[in-house]
């Protein structure tokens, strides 16, 4: 996506440059809203035309911030009418026997949570608040935020999140602060139905414990790589509906339909707050590597508790700047 791209007086563009500093956080909620960063991306470009068509009547009533929170609310309350629900293989279907010698056939796109790049979420300034935000964008939290109808999760977002007061996200959703409070009180029990509990920062242990399981799986060392593993430990693969749980099964689906991952190379970066990797493996011509999957790895005090593995790389790869080849 680019920016807006209209004729501007000198003063017009001093407004434009003020909306495209809101373009970060923007993303940040309107991925939440919608569970996709490619949806996301769409929907804070809408958010930033919108806006600047109506500049000249914006009154000055609210922030500008507050507006164009108004705004992407809109146009993400718009993109989720009547669509159906994104997110992850266990919130579709039970787990898979590992004996599966087939992936199946994938599901669209759009029935996925899909992960995001981290710097494409605004951090905020005050520390005390990176938490909180990194937390927000985890991938069980998105794929929970994704249960509540649109509307609640609006509410949850802006006060649990974001941190709004009730009477500010009444006016941004004009209704009363007695339907905020009441919808943010059913939010937070579909939520709390979910084992959404909050990771702390990675100590120099599980940075640890992280190396030692990428080594693992480059030597496809699978004895090594289990003993890793939490005992309930899940593994998922979307676009397809296939996901496992426990050091067993994934275990005998690594060493069965699995091993065509033996001698992957990997390459680190960032997604929705949890380390991932760019997963190559020697599939091409002479055993060249080639792009196989984003590895998304999920780290729960000494042991590993989750591997999604995202195999859109055409679109994945090049969002978070990965090249086509491990070398590049």
């Amino acid at each position: 996506m680019t920016d807006v791209a209209v004729d501007r007086t000198p003063h017009q563009g001093a407004d434009a440059e003020h909306l495209e500093q809101h373009r970060g956080e923007l993303t940040g909620y309107c991925y939440r809203m919608l569970g996709s960063p490619f949806e996301a991306e769409d929907a804070v470009q809408d958010t930033m035309v919108r806006a600047w068509r109506g500049l000249d009547r914006f009154d000055g009533r609210s922030t500008l911030r507050s507006w164009l929170y108004r705004i992407a609310t809109n146009v993400c309350l718009d993109m989720l009418n009547g669509r159906k629900r994104r997110a992850l293989p266990m919130d579709m279907v039970s787990s898979s026997p590992p004996v599966l010698e087939s992936l199946g056939n994938p599901l669209p796109d759009s029935e996925w949570i899909e992960p995001i790049p981290d710097g494409r979420v605004a951090t905020p300034d005050d520390p005390a608040e990176v938490a909180v935000s990194r937390e927000s964008i985890r991938l069980a939290f998105v794929a929970a935020l994704q249960q509540l109808p649109p509307r609640q999760r609006a509410v949850l977002i802006l006060r649990e999140v974001l941190r709004w007061k009730a009477d500010e996200v009444a006016e941004l959703l004009d209704a009363t602060v007695a339907s905020v409070n009441s919808a943010l009180q059913r939010a937070r029990a579909t939520l709390a139905e979910r084992d959404l509990t909050a990771p702390e920062p990675m100590d120099d242990a599980q940075q640890q414990l992280l190396a030692r399981y990428v080594d693992a799986f480059q030597r496809y060392d699978i004895d090594a790589l289990v003993a890793l593993l939490h005992e309930d430990a899940t593994l998922t693969m979307p676009p397809y509906p296939l996901w496992l749980r426990g050091r067993a099964d994934i275990a005998a689906w690594m060493l069965g339909p699995g091993s065509d991952c033996r001698g992957s190379h990997w390459v680190q970066v960032m997604a929705n707050g949890s380390p991932a990797f760019g997963q190559y493996r020697p599939s091409g011509p002479d055993g060249a590597h080639e792009p196989w999957a984003l590895h998304v790895v999920e780290v729960s005090g000494d042991r590993i508790s989750g591997m999604i593995t995202f195999l859109d790389t055409e679109r994945l790869f090049p969002l978070f700047g990965l090249p086509a080849n491990p070398a590049g």
